[in-house]
């Protein structure tokens, strides 16, 4: 087995989790977050990466090796606030417990630290990930050496290689520090040279390369105060090169031999965890093979009852059902068993029985008899299969907790009750294992009994879930959207969307063909036969044969990547079928043979499936696969489209979706009279801000104007910056800048909008859509710039967006209603974003292009009407 070395920040992380998350303290009141934080990563590390080798490195103290060269190196830092410093003790503490070896050296830093033993790793040729939230670390990133940073509190993560690297950054590792000496770093109080930033010091590396071939061609340099900056402050620049550099030689005394990681005692990490109050991360704890994993608390008896026959006086009309499978593919997967609990008690269900039982299906479609479930989706789906349409869904676990905890990622009945405090219950991995050994026990009696516990809790904590959503003025927002929605979800993923296999496999020809003209033709270009595919073909002929040049060099030769083609383009005919290439090849192996993978043998459809409890905006997302995200920015992956098709003859594929909806929104949500009016005249928005912005009329409007206008208006509502609006017009960030500034002028009332729902997040915690979804924002008043920056611009557009997801979300109840009503056989297929997919019969379309048109337009009331663009077609491609 080859070594995996990972090396964590341990001063990083524990500051990113401390300012991540709030105050939290155990039952003695000693502070907890920044260690609760640092623990859900470690594990997380443990269960994801597998390391065969783990070292924490830390800073020894204040004082460095680099004070010696730079006396006010990290001058002016605020002081370590005393609720984070006491805990670095019991993140010792806590690393011991998982016998994981830290360390720290006397004058030096833990970046020298990471740095020595990740350049002794690579001389090994192990596999090293380092993790961090310090950017000074990318100057370790090599073709065996990952960096991931942190982004966002602890969980939001970048990964670089050095090709991410390139595509984000465009430089390369070695050139960090050069980057570095020439920016500067604020935080770290490491000069540079004044007025270089970031955009500046990029372009200049592009072209030297590095900060000596810069100083040695200083005349060539353009612009008089740049050069002169340069030229005045040259020993700065060396100074701070030198001050960012990382020590890869530092004299450790400790070494690769000392670092190997073999795991850990359960029963150790579990009495710390105790101590610290950690309950919810017991169930994450793994054991010996051989070894039950036990909870911190002994468990609660819990008597139930395995029925061998259904009968009416099971039922009380109060209910709680789960119906347990092991996976997530509720489509194809099995079902194992259900629970029912009520006030009579604790039942077990054999599938067999619910499978042939007229008095279950009889309680299970009565609207009158009362369900609490999880997963109400889930349950419509699994059912469905077995011809039962269950009615009379009162509650949603899974919906209550997600609405009430957006930012959990885990909404497993265990791990919700355990953040209710209910902790008398495993995790599902305690009674099925993970990964390959998952599976059912041998024991009957456990997972009967774990399903029954599951069942329970949904029982037991309904009352609580429902105060709690009711103290948030968010019952609604569960009873009529996200419950009602859950049920039209659950129908259209056991309707599918019905495929042409045949289409799909004759694209995947055509592809095939297109692709092998076009390796003819790369290599024609090339003068030579050669594997296209092969990198360590690809590069010599590139840079030796065609004199291409060199942009980046790996260990094994030549960079072929997608970045460094993208900067050769325009230099060879051969660059731009290279690119088409590797992009047809990714569209044959991503989509053809990925779709084709998962047509379901007997109805020749796809059930993907919707995520309803995961994005913060409120969102749907689709997996399995995701029909969301099919690439349409080209003609090839357009053409995909074809091969979605009506499942009845003379039927239509339907598509629907809201024009610029969340303009719309910001109109209303800011009450911004001129954006309102250009909504309600049906003006073109885009021509209406070029002409309030570039102080115009409308016939003098250039395209390039209306160009820069949609690029502001749908920035605005990501929250865009003067950098990112320059990166996508292409325009000097001073330019954006002012294009912005000019813009917030025009429209008064949505700068005053961005300025209160800032405050509002800082006051409150969290921001709101229309429907009272929540978004919490942690790091609104967070003192790290680059985290309170992400939550300011999170605030701003969060009310949009979700709003936004809000309204189509109740279109689609009202359309799934009136198209029962009005006895319709058109069906709802998919929900793309802010479009509905349906397919139709012939002689309902026009019936049903008005009825759309007015529910979606009517979905909601705002100060500017919605407007719905409609068309139909043979496939999804014709629809659109």
């Amino acid at each position: 087995m080859s070594n995996k070395l990972i090396l964590i920040d341990g001063n990083s992380i524990a500051y990113r989790a401390f300012f991540a998350l709030p105050l939290l303290n155990n039952d003695k009141g000693v502070y907890t977050n920044a260690v609760y934080g640092f623990t859900t990563m470690l594990l997380r590390i443990l269960e994801e990466e597998k390391p065969t080798h783990l070292l924490v490195a830390f800073d020894a103290g204040k004082t460095t090796f680099r004070h010696e060269t730079y006396k006010e190196y990290k001058g002016g830092r605020e002081k370590t606030p005393s609720e984070l410093s006491e805990q670095f003790s019991l993140l010792r503490e806590l690393l011991d417990a998982f016998q994981i070896k830290h360390y720290q050296l006397e004058n030096y830093e833990a970046d020298d630290i990471i740095g020595t033993i990740s350049n002794q790793a690579k001389a090994e040729d192990w596999k090293v990930k380092v993790i961090s939230g310090d950017k000074d670390l990318l100057q370790l990133v090599a073709d065996q050496v990952d960096v991931s940073l942190t982004k966002k509190g602890i969980s939001d993560v970048m990964t670089y290689t050095p090709d991410t690297l390139k595509e984000e950054m465009e430089i390369s590792s070695d050139q960090i520090i050069d980057l570095k000496a020439l920016m500067g770093d604020k935080s770290d109080n490491i000069p540079g040279v004044p007025g270089v930033g970031q955009k500046t010091a990029v372009k200049l590396l592009k072209q030297y390369k590095t900060l000596e071939n810069l100083y040695e061609h200083l005349d060539e340099v353009s612009g008089k105060k740049l050069k002169e900056n340069l030229t005045n402050h040259r020993e700065d620049a060396f100074m701070s090169k030198e001050l960012v550099t990382i020590n890869q030689s530092s004299p450790l005394e400790i070494g690769l031999s000392d670092i190997a990681y073999e795991g850990y005692d359960p029963s150790q990490v579990r009495a710390l965890f105790s101590e610290l109050g950690f309950q919810s991360l017991t169930g994450r704890i793994s054991g010996d093979d051989n070894e039950e994993i036990e909870t911190s608390k002994p468990m609660k008896e819990i008597t139930f009852k395995k029925m061998d026959e259904i009968t009416e006086d099971l039922f009380t009309g109060y209910d709680s059902i789960e119906i347990e499978i092991l996976d997530e593919s509720y489509h194809t997967e099995k079902m194992i068993g259900a629970a029912i609990v009520n006030e009579n008690g604790n039942f077990y269900i054999p599938i067999e029985l619910i499978e042939k039982s007229a008095v279950f299906k009889k309680w299970a479609e009565d609207e009158s008899k009362i369900k609490y479930v999880f997963d109400a989706k889930k349950i419509t789906v699994l059912l469905n299969r077995l011809n039962i349409a269950i009615r009379g869904i009162q509650f949603d676990f899974l919906l209550a907790s997600y609405l009430i905890n957006p930012s959990e990622n885990n909404h497993d009945i265990p791990s919700i009750s355990h953040r209710f405090g209910k902790t008398d219950i495993k995790l599902d991995e305690e009674v099925y294992g993970k990964g390959a050994k998952k599976g059912l026990p041998d024991d009957e009696e456990q997972y009967q009994e774990h399903i029954v516990r599951k069942t329970s809790m949904i029982h037991l904590l309904k009352d609580e879930m429902e105060e709690a959503l009711s103290d948030n003025k968010q019952l609604d927002l569960l009873m009529e959207l996200e419950l009602p929605l859950a049920l039209v979800l659950g129908e259209m993923e056991a309707t599918g969307v019905k495929v042409d296999r045949q289409r799909l496999k004759d694209m995947g020809k055509e592809l095939s063909e297109r692709l092998s003209v076009l390796e003819k033709d790369i290599q024609e270009l090339a003068g030579e036969p050669f594997n296209v595919n092969s990198p360590k073909q690809l590069g010599p002929i590139l840079f030796e044969k065609l004199g291409l040049p060199v942009v980046k060099k790996t260990k094994t030769g030549y960079s072929t990547s997608a970045d460094v083609l993208e900067q050769l383009e325009g230099r060879h005919p051969i660059i731009e079928k290279l690119l088409l290439y590797r992009q047809l090849k990714k569209l044959d192996s991503t989509y053809i043979a990925g779709l084709l993978r998962v047509i379901h043998e007997e109805s020749e459809k796809i059930h993907t499936r919707f995520n309803q409890a995961l994005t913060q905006t409120g969102r749907l997302s689709s997996i399995d696969p995701n029909l969301q995200n099919i690439p349409i920015r080209i003609e090839e992956g357009r053409k995909i489209r074809q091969a979605f098709i009506p499942s009845e003859k003379g039927w239509k594929i339907f598509a629907a979706d809201y024009s610029q909806i969340e303009l719309r929104v910001l109109a209303h949500i800011a009450k911004d009279e001129k954006l309102q009016s250009a909504f309600i005249n049906d003006k073109d928005i885009h021509t209406q801000t070029a002409m309030d912005v570039f102080h115009v009329k409308e016939d003098e409007v250039t395209s390039n104007m209306r160009r820069h206008a949609k690029a502001v208006n749908f920035g605005i509502v990501y929250g865009i910056s003067d950098y990112g609006l320059s990166q996508s017009l292409g325009i000097t960030r001073k330019e954006a800048k002012q294009f912005i500034e000019r813009y917030l002028e025009s429209y008064p009332a949505v700068r005053e909008y961005m300025k209160d729902i800032v405050q509002e997040a800082k006051q409150d915690g969290y921001v709101t859509t229309i429907m009272n979804r929540r978004r919490y924002l942690p790091d609104i008043s967070s003192r790290n710039f680059n985290l309170r920056s992400f939550a300011e611009r999170t605030a701003m557009n969060t009310p949009i967006q979700g709003s936004a997801a809000d309204i189509i979300k109740l279109a689609m109840i009202e359309l799934d209603k009136r198209l029962k009503k009005e006895s319709l056989q058109a069906r709802l297929l998919l929900q793309v974003h802010d479009e509905l997919i349906l397919e139709v019969p012939e002689d309902e379309l026009d019936t049903v292009e008005k009825l759309v048109t007015e529910v979606m337009e009517n979905a909601i009331e705002l100060s500017v009407p919605l407007k719905v663009d409609a068309s139909y077609g043979e496939t999804w491609y014709d629809a659109k």
